[in-house]
């Protein structure tokens, strides 16, 4: 995705003109150029510097008096279903974006590319190729606040015929050798080709020591990337003044906490060059959601951390995490070979964390057929599904890489997460009949109400109009009570959207400790009849729910049914033991229902057949 096609040349122009432009606007100067007449082809050495000769050139530089037009060569027959959008405002939400694609079509993917821009890119994948076509007319030039989006098709493989696909995989550059973006750890549900997640290494480093890293002409760093076989992202030109500098290295466990000794390696040796004082303590960056698996019960795993490497280790407090930043800074101090070897054991916990969310998500994915899971926020709290993997700390909302994301999407430093929008998100039924509409109470902590209603109602307007449900928060039964309802109306899907989004909250907001695990309480009403078949014979079905789905489930015994004959089922556990639960239930009301109708019918139908 690296070869560009320059449009509106005059004849007169040559590729030396096409060379001297470049160098002109500070952009790579491509060593193949391809002239024919009125237009040109050029190969661009990555994605960052296609996407800036694009903004840069495109409808902006003239020759010989002609505006240049500049954009991807993306040959017809696969401009389908993807396309790239670019100048993304840093700060718009991802809730607002999510629901302007879904204007235009259903949208089964969206992935953050890395770039070095002040403004977001994204990668959109819409359902049909009619849907892209008019989502590139309908967004491009469209004006949000003073930014004004620009938006291209990007090559679409599934739409190549067999024979070119083939050649493709066989013999031609890969989407991901032509720079394709980076995938959020769960690539989404629709990614065609899933790959290998990717849990980078992020380390925070002394401005000061940022030179040395670099070196002369880049080639200190080029040296690390090439001992270490690891992608070294430096993120210099973020948070400009600031004392530290974020550092991504993306490679194998192995490649990672080797680049990570080399790097410490060139700042002792920098330190001890310009005199310096201070001890150089290793520090990494990991998102909130995985630093409580890190410390384990009362501070085991860290304890059991120090005590093996002779190392001290101090974790960044709760309050220093801010909306754009979700990740905590691990201090590791002690001797050079004890800090490197605690390295390994502190990524190994981490990795294992994410790991287990992924897979988490992966055994779910089919749980709510059409519903993109990244969307919801329940990870991360809301970060693509997991930790920022490369972007800036800080001042704005950092660039997701393979891992967690920080544009956002993203509690990357997440606030919302990409993903499906609510009227589009689910395939269109095949039935004419609407989906049935389900009620569901859930009780969150009375303190979390605030940040769930936030300022003037905003944000649980927002959440309701993300996942098509009503959401209402009943009234409390007294001044001193610790928990409050939350009553969910909507399809099921709009349940598992909503409550997602809810538990993302509160693990965003930390209405729980690093230590704990977020864990909902809902109740459900099932038809009197069908209480039993929930319990079973000796509890044996209630049991098997619950050791299936790693939810506490209770029917309550004593009951008195309602004026509709329905009884309350409570539920208690994390987001997936939670939905699991739910749908085994609403499995078996719905079995109870269609036998007491076929019972219904038999009986109605009986008297015309006695004789």
């Amino acid at each position: 995705m690296n070869k560009l096609y320059i449009g509106n040349l005059s004849p007169s122009v040559t590729v030396e003109d096409l060379r001297h432009l470049f160098a002109e606007k500070k952009l790579p100067v491509p060593e193949q150029i391809l002239l024919k007449n009125g237009y040109a082809f050029v190969d661009f050495p990555d994605h960052n510097s296609a996407i800036q000769a694009i903004e840069i050139l495109n409808g902006k530089a003239e020759l010989y008096g002609k505006t240049i037009e500049v954009d991807y060569s993306v040959p017809k027959k696969l401009r389908s279903r993807k396309i790239q959008i670019r100048n993304i405002p840093p700060h718009l939400q991802w809730e607002v974006l999510d629901g302007l694609l879904a204007q235009y079509g259903t949208v089964e993917n969206v992935e953050q590319v890395n770039t070095d821009t002040e403004t977001a890119v994204v990668n959109v994948t819409y359902a049909t190729k009619e849907e892209a076509k008019v989502a590139i007319e309908k967004l491009t030039r469209q004006q949000f606040d003073e930014y004004c989006f620009t938006v291209s098709y990007i090559m679409d493989m599934d739409a190549a015929p067999p024979n070119q696909a083939l050649r493709t995989r066989r013999g031609g550059r890969s989407p991901r050798d032509q720079g394709a973006p980076e995938h959020r750890p769960s690539g989404g549900f629709g990614s065609p080709h899933p790959r290998q997640h990717d849990f980078p290494l992020r380390m925070l480093v002394p401005t000061q020591f940022v030179g040395a890293i670099i070196g002369k002409e880049g080639l200190t760093i080029k040296n690390v990337t090439k001992q270490t076989q690891s992608k070294v992202d430096i993120h210099r030109k973020e948070n400009a003044g600031a004392a530290e500098k974020p550092i991504s290295i993306h490679s194998t466990p192995e490649g990672c906490s080797s680049a990570c000794r080399m790097i410490m390696d060139i700042m002792q040796k920098e330190a001890i060059e310009t005199n310096a004082t201070e001890d150089i303590p290793l520090k990494i960056l990991a998102h909130n959601s995985l630093v409580g698996r890190l410390i384990g019960k009362e501070g085991r795993n860290l304890k059991k951390i120090e005590e093996e490497t002779g190392t001290k280790i101090m974790i960044s407090s709760l309050h220093d995490l801010t909306y754009y930043n979700l990740e905590r800074i691990i201090t590791v101090m002690g001797e050079l070979e004890a800090i490197l070897k605690a390295e390994v054991e502190i990524t190994k916990k981490l990795r294992e964390a994410y790991e287990n969310d992924i897979a988490a998500i992966n055994q779910q994915a089919n749980l709510i057929p059409g519903v993109n899971l990244n969307s919801l926020g329940i990870f991360a709290s809301g970060l693509p599904v997991l930790p920022p993997a490369a972007g800036p700390r800080g001042s704005g909302p950092p660039v997701a890489h393979g891992g967690y994301n920080p544009f956002l999407s993203h509690s990357s430093h997440l606030s919302g997460l990409y993903g499906v929008s609510p009227a589009s998100a689910i395939p269109h039924q095949i039935s004419q009949q609407a989906p049935e509409q389900e009620v569901v109470y859930l009780f969150i902590p009375t303190q979390a109400v605030g940040a769930l209603i936030g300022k003037k109602g905003q944000h649980i307007k927002q959440l309701a109009h993300f996942a098509g449900a009503s959401i209402k928060i009943a009234p409390a039964e007294s001044p001193d009570v610790t928990e409050r309802m939350v009553i969910i109306t909507g399809t099921p899907e709009a349940q598992f959207k909503a409550q997602g989004r809810i538990f993302g909250k509160l693990k965003e907001e930390n209405f729980v400790s690093a230590k704990e695990e977020v864990k909902l309480e809902t109740h459900i009403k099932v038809p009197s009849t069908a209480a039993g078949r929930v319990i079973g014979k000796g509890g044996k079905t209630v049991n098997e729910l619950q050791n299936l789905t790693s939810a506490e489930v209770i029917v309550p015994r004593d009951q008195t049914p309602d004026e509709n004959d329905e009884v309350f089922v409570k539920i208690s556990g994390h987001f997936f033991a939670s939905q699991t639960a739910q749908r085994k239930i609403r499995e078996i009301i719905q079995q109870v229902k269609q036998q007491e109708q076929k019972h219904q019918q038999g009986a109605s139908a009986s008297p015309h057949h006695s004789k």
